[in-house]
């Protein structure tokens, strides 16, 4: 096992996180208003439900995954959480300034936040189970099962670097901002999140009606 091929599972991991979607705008949105920590948690709570998929798939649960109703569930669920946090962003966005209190948003509601947008994402499913999923196939293929605990542990820290990046990012980002970019980034947040909300409720509506 070299250096380079654990430090290539480690980018691998990097580049699962780094596509702009629910969670990375719920991080952007949450760390410029409030700060590192809040937009820090909200990508912790989005690597449970990584975890939780990971794990899924290693122990071959996927099939759960592929029942209709549980698909129709997760897109509608998942829509309404993103419609939801979408529009309390728009709707909140008179109350935020550069002295936004931290107590508005608390820690285990970002928490929350960010594994309810993941686990219930089935856009980051199919994609965990697409990308891991063969991920491990190619990796017992060629190394046998006995390192794919380790490969899975670089993915993760990959997954754990990219969220300290965006939560260091916003914090940075922060300094630069007046009351009204403030404003104007979280509008821009809020409507992605609707705009994600609303494909995934389309998907589930689809799902039932055909």
């Amino acid at each position: 096992m070299s250096i380079g091929i654990l430090i290539s599972y480690i980018f691998l991991g990097l580049s699962l996180a780094a596509p702009i979607g629910p969670v990375n705008s719920a991080r952007l949105d949450k760390g410029i208003k409030n700060g590192f920590w809040h937009a820090w948690i909200v990508g912790a709570g989005s690597m449970v439900a990584d975890a939780l998929f990971m794990l899924m798939v290693y122990l071959g649960m996927v099939q759960f995954l592929g029942i209709p109703i549980v698909q129709i569930f997760l897109w509608l669920f998942g829509g309404f959480i993103l419609i939801y946090s979408g529009t309390e962003s728009i709707l909140g966005v008179n109350k935020v300034n550069l002295t936004y209190t931290r107590k508005k948003d608390s820690l285990s509601k970002c928490f929350l936040t960010g594994f309810i947008m993941s686990v219930t994402s089935p856009l980051s499913i199919l994609f965990w189970l697409g990308i891991y999923g063969s991920i491990l196939a190619k990796t017992a293929q060629t190394n046998g099962t006995s390192q794919l605990l380790i490969y899975s542990c670089m993915i993760f820290i990959g997954l754990t670097l990219w969220d300290i990046f965006v939560a260091g990012l916003t914090t940075g980002f922060r300094r630069f901002l007046n009351d009204e970019s403030l404003k104007a980034i979280s509008i821009i947040s809020g409507i992605s999140l609707l705009g994600f909300g609303l494909y995934f409720g389309y998907q589930g509506l689809k799902a039932i009606f055909g």
